[in-house]
């Protein structure tokens, strides 16, 4: 009974430092949390990797650290939202889905 105490608990502690791991495997989302770094926001870290995704990463990081400068800006995730508007989308490819063709049935007649 004891081996098997041992086992979960060690089991445990390789999961506690698998959690401690980065799960960082695109760009974006590397931008994103250090987007979140910059505005001391850490709480809405998805929100920031999601814009990361749609905007231009330089032009992002460059509005952060500006609105981090400010002095007397409290929340500052909420005012470079506000700036954001400003920032230029990317161009991307939308998808769309093929759409199939119906075959023409052709019909014998028997006369």
């Amino acid at each position: 009974m004891e081996d098997i105490k041992n086992i979960s608990r060690e089991y445990i502690k390789t999961l506690n430092s698998r959690a401690k791991q980065s799960k960082v495997y695109k760009e974006f989302q590397s931008t994103g949390l250090m987007l979140a770094e910059i505005l001391d926001d850490s709480e809405h870290k998805a929100i920031y990797i999601r814009l990361c995704k749609i905007y231009d990463n330089q032009e992002l990081i460059r509005r952060a650290r500006d609105v981090a400068e400010r002095q007397n800006v409290k929340n500052r995730g909420a005012y470079f939202m506000k700036i954001l508007k400003d920032v230029r989308k990317l161009e991307r490819e939308k998808f769309t889905y093929k759409t199939k063709k119906k075959k023409t049935v052709k019909l014998k007649l028997d006369i």
